[in-house]
C-alpha cells in the first residue's frame, strides 16, 4: 500500500485524512510492515465507507484488513440513525455472524496425544463439513422461524446443551429484534438441512493446546493455563446468511437513489436505518445472527458427543462465543455524550474492555475474551478487550490473520494432499472432505497471525492472553 496518503498517528495507527466525499477520516491499526503489505484497495474501501451518510468518528480497519465486498474485511464503522445513518448489507458481509466459540476440555496435552488419531477420526465422523454439507436435523417451516427468533436459546431448549452455556455467549445466545418474516423463503429453504454443519472455506473445528500464556491474570479469569487442551469452532449462518445478504444487497442498490444516497461503489449498497428497508434488513440480519449462534450450539453438542466417545468422563464447557460480520446496536461515548450507534463489524470482533456491563461477571475485571482464529498449521489466539478500546474503535479488534493471497493463487501454489502430509509431519492431523479446500486454506495463504495480534495489542485494541497451537483440525 502507498503510505504517503496517510498521516501516522502512532507506531500502529494510520490516518487517512478526509478528502473529497469523505465525511470522516479513515483509520487503520497496523504496523508499518502490515500496512505496506496491504492492497491499495483497502485504503480505497476505507475511504468509500467514510463517505456514507451518518457515519460517526471514523471509518476503521483492523490489522488483518484486506480487500472485501464493499467494506474491507476487518472494517468497522458506526452510524447514528438520528443523523441519517445507514445500515449496509456489504458492511455486515454474506456469512452473517460467522464467529468463533472456544470450549474448555479439562484435558492436558499428554492426555490427548495418545488418543489424537482416534479423536480426529471420531470428530470427522460426527461433524458434517464441506461444501453442501447437511446434518441430521431437518427443520420444518415453523421450527426454522423458532430457531431464527431463539438462537442458541432455542437450541438449548431442543436439548443441544444447557442453560449454563448461554452465560458465555454474546447477547446470552439470542439477539433481540430478529424478524423471521423479513427472511426470504429461499434463505430458509437453504438452511433447513444445514443446521449443525461447518460448511466450507475457512471454517473449522480445531483441537488446540495452550502453548504460551502472556497475561497471567486474564488467563486465570478465563480458566486457561499452559498445556490446557481446548476446542475452537469457527463457522457462521451458512446458506441462510448468504441468501439474506444477496436478497438485501439487490434491494438496497435499487432503493438507494430514491433515499438520496449516492453510492461510491455499488457494493456499498445501504438503506437509511429509519427506513422500512433498513428495518427489514436489521430484522433479517439479526435472524441470521441467531441462526449462527444456534448452529455453533448444535456443533458444540456434536463435539461433546465425539469427545465422550474417546474420553468418557470429559465435559466440554464454553469459554466464550464471539461473532464477526454483524451490525449491533450499542451505546458508545462520542466526545462528551453517549450515543446509540449501529456498529458494523465486518471481519472484526467485538472487544469490550474491563468493567463493561455486558460481560459475564467472572470476566469483567479482565475484559471480553477475543477469539482469534488461525489457519490449520498456524496459531490461534485468545486476547482480552483493552481499556479504552471503546473510544479507540467502538470496542473492536481483529478477527483472524486475514488473507495474504486469493484462493485461486493458493491453488496454484499448493496441493491439498501435500499440505495435509506436511502438517501431519508436524503433529497436526487434518481431516477434510476436500483437498481443494485444504489447498485454498493453506497456512501460508494468510498473513502472519502473530504479527496481526501484536499490532492489535500494541494499538490498544486488545491484550494478548494466550497462544493456541493446533493438534487436530476438521476442515470444511
Amino acid at each position: 500500500m502507498e503510505l504517503r496518503k496517510f498521516r501516522q498517528r502512532g507506531p500502529y495507527e494510520w490516518e487517512l485524512p478526509a478528502t473529497g466525499r469523505m465525511r470522516v477520516p479513515g483509520v487503520i491499526f497496523a504496523s508499518r510492515e502490515l500496512m505496506e503489505a496491504m492492497d491499495d484497495k483497502v485504503a480505497e474501501q476505507v475511504a468509500n465507507v467514510a463517505s456514507l451518510p451518518g457515519i460517526v468518528a471514523a471509518s476503521y480497519a483492523m490489522p488483518d484488513a484486506h480487500w472485501g465486498y464493499g467494506f474491507p474485511i476487518g472494517g468497522v464503522a458506526a452510524f447514528d440513525a438520528d443523523e441519517g445513518g445507514v445500515v449496509s448489507a456489504g458492511g455486515v458481509g454474506f456469512d452473517i455472524s460467522c464467529g468463533v466459540r472456544t470450549l474448555h476440555t479439562g484435558l492436558k496435552l499428554a492426555d490427548v496425544e495418545a488418543h489424537k488419531k482416534r479423536l480426529a477420526d471420531v470428530l470427522y465422523a460426527r461433524i458434517p463439513a464441506g461444501v453442501g454439507s447437511t446434518g441430521t436435523l431437518r427443520l420444518s417451516g415453523p421450527e426454522t422461524d423458532a430457531m431464527l427468533k431463539g438462537g442458541a436459546r432455542w437450541a438449548v431448549k431442543q436439548g443441544y446443551g444447557s442453560e449454563a452455556d448461554l452465560a458465555h455467549i454474546e447477547e446470552s445466545g439470542c439477539v433481540a429484534g430478529a424478524d423471521p418474516r423479513a427472511v426470504s423463503d429461499m434463505a430458509k429453504k437453504r438452511q433447513r438441512d444445514e443446521m449443525g454443519t461447518l460448511g466450507s472455506g475457512n471454517h473449522y473445528l480445531e483441537v488446540q493446546v495452550v502453548d504460551e500464556v502472556f497475561d497471567a491474570a486474564a488467563a486465570k479469569a478465563f480458566g486457561l493455563a499452559r498445556g490446557d487442551v481446548v476446542v475452537s469452532i469457527h463457522c457462521g449462518s451458512r446458506g441462510l446468511g448468504h441468501q439474506i445478504g444477496t436478497d438485501y444487497l439487490r434491494e438496497m442498490v435499487i432503493a438507494a437513489p430514491a433515499a438520496g444516497i449516492a453510492l461510491p461503489d455499488r457494493e456499498l449498497a445501504c438503506a437509511p436505518l429509519k427506513s422500512t428497508l433498513g428495518q427489514c434488513y436489521l430484522g433479517a440480519m439479526r435472524a441470521g445472527i441467531n441462526c449462527a449462534l444456534a448452529n455453533r450450539q448444535i456443533l458444540t453438542h456434536l463435539a461433546r458427543a465425539a469427545f465422550a466417545e474417546v474420553f468418557p468422563h470429559v465435559r466440554l464447557t464454553v469459554l466464550y462465543d464471539v461473532s464477526h460480520n454483524t451490525c449491533k446496536e450499542e451505546m458508545h461515548r462520542v466526545g462528551d455524550e453517549r450515543r446509540r450507534l449501529f456498529v458494523h463489524r465486518k471481519g472484526a470482533t467485538r472487544a469490550f474492555g474491563p468493567g463493561h456491563a455486558e460481560l459475564p461477571r467472572e470476566y469483567r475485571d479482565a475484559g471480553q475474551p477475543v477469539l482469534i482464529g488461525g489457519s490449520m498449521g498456524t496459531a490461534s489466539w485468545i486476547l482480552a478487550g483493552a481499556a479504552g478500546t471503546e473510544e479507540r474503535a467502538f470496542g473492536s479488534a481483529c478477527h483472524g490473520a486475514g488473507r495474504a493471497m486469493s484462493r485461486n493463487e493458493a491453488l496454484r501454489r499448493w496441493h491439498g494432499r501435500n499440505v495435509v502430509d506436511e502438517l501431519a509431519a508436524r503433529g497436526i492431523l487434518i481431516r477434510s472432505p476436500s483437498f481443494r479446500g485444504v489447498a485454498e486454506e493453506a497456512p501460508l495463504a494468510y498473513k502472519d497471525v502473530g504479527a496481526v495480534v501484536e499490532a492489535a495489542d500494541r494499538a490498544g485494541l486488545a491484550i494478548k492472553v494466550a497462544r493456541l497451537t493446533p493438534l487436530v483440525c476438521i476442515k470444511g
